[in-house]
């Protein structure tokens, strides 16, 4: 029992810190973030193991893109106006950019954020501008594996001030963001809470 109390003293002191990192930095609007983790279904998205074991497998899993194999994607020759409807239509606030000709090969990412700053701001024609314009290209691009650790992903998305990043494992799997991770944190700690509460009761024997 001492070793989930330990768990949650260390995880507990990480989260808050790297959320704090966030709410510094401007990259996410913490009231909004909190928002969408509390409307979203409270059913267990991940079955308890641990923060330490979960990893990005898992949570493309409990979001049901490992089995769909759902990968939103445009390639770098769509309009940018494509990419944003496409964004809309499946609420998202990225896609992955593939190479025009050959959509195996990732050539970027494109977010929500490069529409806004490099589109809106500048007042230039989203009808008339391709995404390889305004994207985040390969060479500049952070991506993760699905055995990455969820806490070495939020470590990563902290340290590069990103909100997604692209899940590759020779070619694109999936994406995660940073909402999907503290959503998974912050269940895993509910648990761990729920365990330690029946302990405290005399659940266990």
């Amino acid at each position: 029992m001492q070793g989930i109390t330990k768990a949650l003293r260390f995880h507990g002191n990480q989260l808050r810190h790297t959320v704090l990192q966030h709410m510094n930095k401007g990259i996410f609007s913490w009231a909004t973030l909190i928002s969408r983790i509390q409307s979203e279904s409270p059913t267990v998205i991940i079955p308890h193991m641990g923060l330490e074991n979960i990893t990005v497998s898992e949570l493309l899993k409990a979001k049901g893109e490992a089995e769909a194999g759902a990968v939103y994607w445009c390639s770098t020759s769509h309009l940018v106006q494509e990419a944003v409807k496409y964004m809309t239509e499946h609420n998202v606030g990225a896609l992955v950019v593939l190479k025009s000709g050959d959509e195996k090969q990732l050539a970027g990412i494109v977010t929500e954020r490069d529409f806004a700053r490099k589109i809106l701001l500048p007042g230039r024609p989203p009808k008339e501008t391709r995404v390889q314009d305004i994207m985040t290209e390969e060479d500049k691009l952070v991506t993760v594996s699905s055995s990455t650790s969820i806490l070495r992903a939020m470590e990563l998305m902290t340290d590069k001030h990103i909100r997604h990043v692209p899940v590759f494992d020779e070619k694109v799997v999936g994406m995660i963001s940073i909402g999907d991770v503290v959503r998974a944190i912050v269940d895993q700690q509910h648990q761990e809470v729920k365990q330690l509460k029946k302990y405290i009761r005399g659940d266990y024997y």
